[in-house]
């Protein structure tokens, strides 16, 4: 018998969800069984899949030893650097400034030096992340940026503050502002585009679409010109959608490529001046929370990343 005492990060979600992740090893067609066979209990009775847990719950589970094995701790994110620049701290989340260079999460290759463990490993440091005392939760990324794009990214320290801020994404109560350089001008200074946008998993890139078409979402990206010189733009970008590349590929589409992108841009170009790497940078977050979010108080935020070195192009 497995006894499970449900604390805060564990509670609000669903029994079976809670079980997948506290016993790994625990085949989901036992767990549907146990719960079947009443062997599954919450608070010394029987329940359903879909009871919700709350802090103080105890969860037991009658099942052999030898399918019952708990959750194990990975703790190779001891071994990340301590190099992490935080923005904005408080009691549930973390901004931090992603580097570029750095994964924001494992791509199977990639060593324990992620910016997710960075976030764990400070956390850990803090006494506010301990592994041994979490069954289903650990701090987590809201939004990931590719290894050569810098710039802000939100972490949760609770499973309270995930779910907030990944509803709050879902539903677009959360902005995500970018700057970049682009080697020509937009079509527009200022403007709010639609496309459609398809990714071809097999090769990582995307194609961008005027008009609707099979396998195709619709996308929307805002832009504002800022600044130009020397036949370089910088552009403040709004996404309206998160799709995969979505900047690089609907501004190149656009006719405006991004300064040094090796996929989207133009080749010539980025020899000319010199430029390997996309100049893009997620620049500044502003959130527009119902009123009845915990996280609500974020609302009068605007939080915003160091300068992007790109931007003294244009000094």
């Amino acid at each position: 018998m497995k006894e499970f005492t449900i604390n805060s990060n564990d509670s609000g979600q669903r029994i079976d969800k809670f079980l997948t992740k506290a016993m790994p090893e625990l085949p989901k067609s036992m767990m549907y069984r146990l719960f079947r066979k009443k062997d599954i209990k919450l608070n010394g009775k029987r329940c359903e899949i879909s009871a919700i847990l709350s802090e103080g719950d105890v969860v037991r589970v009658y099942v052999k030893d030898e399918v019952s094995a708990v959750r194990t701790h990975d703790m190779s994110f001891t071994r990340a650097s301590d190099d992490i620049q935080i923005v904005f701290e408080d009691d549930n989340i973390l901004v931090v400034s992603k580097p570029v260079g750095v994964d924001s999460h494992s791509n199977g290759t990639s060593t324990a030096d992620t910016l997710i463990d960075r976030v764990k490993k400070y956390l850990w440091a803090k006494g506010e992340y301990v592994p041994e005392e979490e069954s289903s939760f650990a701090p987590a990324l809201c939004s990931r940026l590719d290894r050569n794009t810098a710039g802000l990214v939100t972490a949760a320290k609770n499973a309270a503050a995930l779910r907030e801020i990944n509803a709050a994404i879902q539903s677009g109560d959360l902005h995500k502002i970018y700057r970049c350089v682009t080697v020509s001008a937009p079509p527009e200074r200022e403007a709010v585009a639609t496309a459609y946008h398809r990714k071809d998993e097999d090769r990582n890139i995307v194609r961008i679409s005027d008009t609707p078409a099979d396998g195709y979402r619709e996308i929307r990206t805002g832009w504002r010109t800022i600044a130009e010189k020397n036949g370089l733009y910088l552009l403040e970008v709004t996404l309206y959608t998160g799709r995969t590349h979505q900047i690089r590929a609907h501004l190149a589409h656009l006719g405006a490529p991004l300064l040094g992108d090796g996929k989207y841009g133009d080749i010539r170009a980025n020899k000319r001046y010199a430029v390997f790497r996309q100049e893009l940078c997620a620049y500044a977050l502003e959130f527009s929370l119902p009123e009845d979010s915990p996280l609500a108080y974020l609302n009068s935020r605007r939080i915003t990343a160091p300068e992007p070195d790109f931007e003294k192009k244009f000094h």
